[in-house]
């Protein structure tokens, strides 16, 4: 009798793109799952800077920086529009006058990805700003 040619896969075939899939599978499921954490962090930074900015312009015309990071959204010159909050937690970054009158400030916040190289020296994951005024 003659034998007809089966189409189709081997098992060689078979498990050769089922370990290839499985590679490729665990170098992308790890990205894919850390990418609205690391979106979140660039956030929180670019919040940050636009806070800094209006702190600055805020020292520019009155000559010290505001108590708390409300004064800045109101009276009669607005610095910016909304205070911005944290993405995740909805919380309020962290703002520290320094020196008496205020002639400095810190901002600070926390970032979900541990790694991240704009962590604050001897922190587990604190990103922060200070005032660039002396």
């Amino acid at each position: 009798m003659f034998r007809t040619k089966q189409s189709g896969f081997t098992l060689l075939e078979l498990v050769i793109v089922i370990v290839v899939i499985g590679i490729l599978a665990f170098l992308i499921v790890p990205q894919l799952l850390t990418g609205p954490a690391r979106a979140r962090d660039a956030q929180r930074k670019i919040d940050l800077r636009n806070i800094k900015t209006a702190l600055e312009n805020y020292y520019n015309e009155q000559g010290a920086y505001p108590t708390t990071l409300t004064a800045l959204e109101g009276g009669s010159i607005p610095y910016i529009k909304t205070v911005p909050t944290d993405p995740k937690t909805r919380q309020n970054y962290t703002y520290i006058v320094t020196g008496n009158p205020p002639s400095g400030f810190i901002l600070q916040t926390n970032l979900e990805n541990k790694t991240d190289p704009d962590i604050k020296v001897g922190t587990k994951n604190t990103y922060e700003i200070t005032s660039s005024n002396p």
